[in-house]
């Protein structure tokens, strides 16, 4: 059999190291080799990030991965993606293609499979996709918002220099260390105080036991009396009470008519002027009623 020659040789050598490095990068990208995937297309307004070999996700899981990115020129600039997905899965109708990043900056391709009862998609049709709105989608929608509070947030924060600079914050201050000094202070009064009244405390709960027990005898000694012949008692009493008032304010009996006689009133009254007159009168010649005599001579 007749030999390669040296340049056949290298030849195939040369174009065996380029099929290997084309399906080594095919691999690394993520490629099937001999794919069987289904292949469906992609419609796109904006593949920012996404590019080939990107992989396919749905619920989760790698299902495909994306085999090639055109610009359609001719129709209002839309771009399709073709996809190859994993033949096992069927894609329902309604599904979405949705490009995600992550916090990574890693973009891939969600799956967001429709309702199965509608059908299923054919190989090499068309699929709607789109951006998802994830966590940096959010984040630059937020961008506006923080642009507008920016000129709010350096008046606020230049409010806030001012006031700091102010002398009074620093005597403010002051004044907090020297209350938080007296709150120490009357903390420290307060558990002496406590451990004092800890301390007096079985002394008073003893006292206290000794009060209970005096208003415990006392009540039994209120119990034991006899209320009903007290009472009894009392209202005879009450009404013996009213039967003398009785006879005081009628004209019965001596007490009644020395009460209520003005005749009585009268003659007393008479009686007390005589007495006041004979009075004066013994004052003044005493002896008109006194006779005393050395030598027996009376005095007229």
């Amino acid at each position: 059999m007749k030999k390669f020659s040296k340049e056949i040789r290298i030849a195939l050598v040369a174009v065996a190291g380029v099929l290997v490095l084309y399906f080594g990068l095919q691999f690394l990208k993520g490629m099937t080799l001999f794919s069987t995937d289904n292949r469906y297309f992609v419609k796109f307004q904006d593949v920012s990030g996404l590019s080939v070999a990107s992989p396919i996700y749905a619920n989760g899981y790698r299902v495909g991965v994306v085999e090639g990115i055109d610009f359609k020129y001719d129709h209002t600039g839309e771009i399709v993606a073709t996809i190859g997905v994993n033949p096992q899965l069927n894609v329902p109708r309604g599904s979405r293609a949705e490009i995600a990043t992550d916090l990574m900056g890693n973009v891939k391709v969600m799956l967001v499979l429709g309702d199965a009862s509608s059908g299923m998609v054919a190989p090499g049709d068309t699929i709607s996709g789109g951006q998802q709105v994830g966590a940096m989608g959010k984040a630059a929608d937020m961008i506006p918002a923080i642009q507008q509070m920016l000129p709010k947030l350096d008046s606020i924060l230049a409010s806030v220099n001012t006031l700091l600079a102010d002398p009074a914050i620093a005597h403010s201050l002051h004044n907090v260390d020297q209350i938080t000094s007296d709150l120490t202070r009357t903390s420290r009064d307060l558990s002496q105080l406590t451990a004092a009244l800890n301390q007096q405390m079985p002394q008073m709960l003893k006292n206290a036991d000794g009060v209970l027990a005096n208003t415990n005898q006392i009540t039994k000694n209120l119990n034991d009396l006899d209320i009903a012949s007290t009472m009894s008692s009392v209202n005879t009493t009450l009404k013996n009470v009213e039967q003398m008032t009785a006879k005081l304010n009628s004209k019965e009996g001596t007490l009644g008519l020395l009460m209520r006689d003005p005749g009585l009133y009268n003659n007393l009254n008479a009686t007390m002027m005589h007495a006041d007159s004979l009075m004066i009168d013994l004052k003044a010649h005493p002896k008109r009623y006194v006779h005393f005599s050395v030598f027996g001579k009376k005095d007229k």
